[in-house]
C-alpha cells in the first residue's frame, strides 16, 4: 500500500483569532460616528429649512450727503425681499422704499445763505445679492450669522427745486452686508441686517462758479464726482414656504 501523505490542517485557533479581530474592527468602525458630536435630540445644530423665503423689513438709511451736502440721506425704510437657499449660499432679490431728505445749494448766493432744506426726496432701492451662512446649512441654537453683498440701483424721481442742473437721478449701488438670522420655528425667521450702501454723486459745473462774495461751492480743481457711504440697518420677519 502507498502510504497516505499527511496534509496539514489550517490552524483553527489562528483563524478564530483573525475572525474575532476583524469583527472587533468592524464594530469599532460602526460605533465611532455615534461617539462624535451630540445626540440628535440634544444637538445645538439644526438644519435650515429649505425653500423660498419672503421677508418684510423696516429700517433706517443714514450716511454722508457728500462734501457739498446735497446728497440724499436720513430716512426710514420699508421693503420686501425674496430669498432662495442654495445650501450655505443664498440668493436674494429685494426692493425697498426710503423716505430720505436732501438739501439744495444755490451757487449764486453767498456762503451763508446758499443752502436750504431739508426737503423730502424719497428713493427706491432695488438689488440682487448673495449671502454666505457662516454655520453652513445649519443653525446654532437657532442662530445663523451671514456675510454677503448686493448690486443694485437707487432710483429717485422726485427732487426739490434746484437752481442748477443737479439732481440725484438714478445710481448704481454696491452694498457689502453682515447679518444674523434667528429661527424660532422651522418656517419663521427673525433677522437683523447691516449694509453699507455705496453710490456716486455727480455735481454740476455751476458749483465751481464764484458767488457774489467770491466763494465757490467747489474749488476749481475739485472733482465733480464723489462716492458716499450709507449705513442701512434693517429688522425683518421671514417666512419659509
Amino acid at each position: 500500500m502507498t502510504p497516505r501523505r499527511h496534509v496539514p490542517r489550517p490552524n483553527r485557533t489562528a483563524a478564530r483569532i483573525a475572525t474575532l479581530v476583524q469583527l472587533g474592527v468592524m464594530a469599532s468602525w460602526n460605533a465611532s460616528p455615534a461617539q462624535v458630536g451630540h445626540d440628535p435630540g440634544q444637538s445645538p445644530y439644526h438644519d435650515v429649512h429649505r425653500g423660498g423665503v419672503f421677508v418684510a423689513s423696516g429700517g433706517y438709511l443714514g450716511g454722508s450727503r457728500g462734501r457739498v451736502g446735497v446728497g440724499i440721506s436720513d430716512g426710514p425704510t420699508g421693503g420686501l425681499r425674496y430669498e432662495v437657499s442654495l445650501g450655505a449660499v443664498g440668493v436674494s432679490m429685494g426692493v425697498a422704499y426710503a423716505r430720505t431728505t436732501s438739501f439744495v445749494v444755490d451757487p449764486t448766493k453767498d456762503s451763508l445763505s446758499r443752502t436750504s432744506g431739508p426737503y423730502d426726496n424719497a428713493v427706491v432701492l432695488a438689488d440682487v445679492g448673495l449671502q454666505l451662512l457662516l454655520t453652513g446649512r445649519k443653525t446654532w441654537h437657532g442662530f445663523a450669522p451671514y456675510l454677503g453683498g448686493a448690486l443694485g440701483m437707487a432710483l429717485s424721481n422726485g427732487a426739490p427745486p434746484d437752481p442748477t442742473t443737479y439732481t440725484f437721478g438714478n445710481k448704481i449701488t454696491f452694498a457689502p452686508e453682515a447679518g444674523l438670522r434667528w429661527y424660532p420655528t422651522r418656517s419663521i425667521s427673525v433677522r437683523t441686517d447691516l449694509r453699507l450702501v455705496l453710490w456716486k454723486l455727480t455735481y454740476p459745473l455751476d458749483y465751481r462758479q464764484p458767488s457774489p462774495d467770491g466763494s465757490r461751492v467747489l474749488a476749481l480743481d475739485a472733482s465733480l464726482t464723489e462716492w458716499t457711504a450709507h449705513p442701512w440697518v434693517t429688522i425683518g420677519l421671514g417666512w419659509t414656504f
